[in-house]
């Protein structure tokens, strides 16, 4: 059996073990928390104000999006920050709930920003992407809502090409650290002391650099939000990196060629389902879009739009039944408990997949959909594999699941949303070549730029 194993340099900015995200890793806050005094008081009423937490009103965040907003940064702050248990409202700038996102991701929101006017938010987050990020700057009701969040104390943030677009240019960055998308990073000097951090916190501001940093920022936002125990808490289970911005790594076995043969760009199907992981899908879309991969997303319910496992909707390209009428260079699934649920219950899907494997063409998955699709289905029969960790107990051959991304052949498998641009960079290092990844995995700041 031949082995390639593609190690990465190890630079610890994000420490799994025995701390799992220390504030450290943003490299720069520059307010730290004020202590707090304790006293006999204090102490004895502890133990009652933790158990009674559930009686004080959710924390309220603002994600607004617009047409050209980054799925990816919104997504994933979306889907964080809920996991936490924010009370995340999605809200369009546009006339229209959906918008259309970079790289042809279709969202819905939950409301207009209009009808946000009223509301409190304890955080606000501007998601990037051009000309998302000049859409979100121009809109006059956000501007004024995100103004206010500033003047009266509450935490409001910004990602990628907003820092500076949206935020500095509403005067909100005046005298703080902040970092920004390294193309925007000129014109924030003008209006912020620019930082190159992959998260900057100053004050109640907080930035990021761009789609590959949005899982650090967003779990700087749950801290930010909610202390750093219940960051730990949200961060374990989406299996993130501890070597933030270096070089991501695959395990390889049994190389072979992956080739294109169905028109001059890999062509890929992305099928979705309702209670589909949002993050590793809107991930897997995004970066392979961005590869010019024509990128197929189909819908396996009765109908285009999908709820997403943390609410979040999404619009898929077309039915299953129209997209299984094609043929494909790769198909790939997302995880999510539901979703993967409804790919391994959908006959036409499976079907698909075990022609693909008999055809000796890549086929993959990431998270549950290893261990509740193909494994159920004879499709990691002779392969290894892996998959989330509470799933990997289900896979016949656990001999590599620890491996954050397995190429074996023409299969390849992820563990989970943490593991999901490593799992995309690797199914572009396949058909277009290693450096063209590396090329890719920078542009994203997912590696050092």
């Amino acid at each position: 059996m031949a082995l390639r194993h593609i190690v990465a340099r190890h630079r610890s900015l994000f420490a799994i073990k025995p701390r799992l995200y220390p504030s450290s890793f943003t490299t720069g806050i520059a307010s730290p928390p004020l202590k707090k005094k304790k006293n006999k008081k204090t102490a004895r009423l502890s133990f009652s104000v933790s158990a009674s937490s559930m009686a004080y009103p959710p924390k309220k965040v603002l994600v607004p999006v617009a047409n050209g907003t980054e799925p990816l940064e919104a997504v994933v702050t979306i889907d964080v920050l809920r996991r936490a248990g924010a009370e995340v409202t999605v809200a369009s700038v546009e006339k229209q709930l959906r918008v259309d996102a970079c790289h042809g991701v279709k969202i819905v929101a939950d409301a207009l920003v209009s009808d946000c006017v009223v509301a409190a938010f304890d955080l606000i987050s501007l998601p990037g992407g051009m000309p998302g990020a000049s859409s979100l700057r121009d809109c006059k009701i956000l501007e004024n809502l995100v103004k206010k969040q500033a003047a009266d104390g509450r935490l409001y943030a910004a990602i990628c090409a907003s820092p500076a677009v949206a935020l500095g240019s509403w005067g909100l960055l005046k005298g703080l650290k902040a970092t920004c998308y390294p193309s925007f990073m000129e014109q924030l000097s003008s209006l912020a002391t620019a930082v190159e951090s992959r998260v900057q916190v100053d004050g109640k501001a907080v930035t990021s650099r761009g789609p590959g940093t949005t899982m650090e920022y967003a779990v700087i936002l749950v801290e930010q939000l909610f202390g750093k125990e219940k960051a730990e808490e949200v961060a374990r289970p989406l299996v993130m990196r501890s070597n933030h911005g270096d070089e991501y790594h695959i395990l390889e076995l049994n190389p072979m060629d992956w080739t294109f043969d169905q028109g001059p760009q890999p062509q890929i199907l992305v099928p979705i389902a309702n209670g589909s992981e949002e993050m590793e899908a809107v991930i897997i879309i995004d970066v392979l879009r961005r590869s010019k991969a024509n990128v197929v997303v189909a819908s396996v319910e009765d109908k285009v739009e999908i709820e997403a496992s943390r609410k979040v909707k999404l619009v898929a390209d077309m039915l299953f039944d129209e997209a299984s009428k094609l043929s494909y260079d790769l198909i790939v699934l997302p995880g999510g408990l539901g979703g993967a649920q409804a790919f391994a219950k959908c006959e036409k899907l499976v079907h698909l997949l075990k022609k693909q494997k008999e055809s000796n063409r890549p086929y993959g998955a990431i998270c549950a959909s290893p261990a509740l699709v193909l494994e159920p289905h004879g499709l990691l029969k002779g392969k290894k594999a892996t998959a989330f960790p509470a799933m990997c107990n289900k896979l016949s051959d656990a001999s590599k699941i620890e491996n954050r991304v397995v190429v074996d052949g023409n299969l390849i498998t992820s563990r989970g949303p943490g593991t999901s641009m490593e799992f995309a960079l690797a199914i572009v290092e396949k058909f277009f070549g290693r450096r063209k990844a590396l090329e890719l995995a920078k542009a994203l700041v997912f590696t050092h730029p």
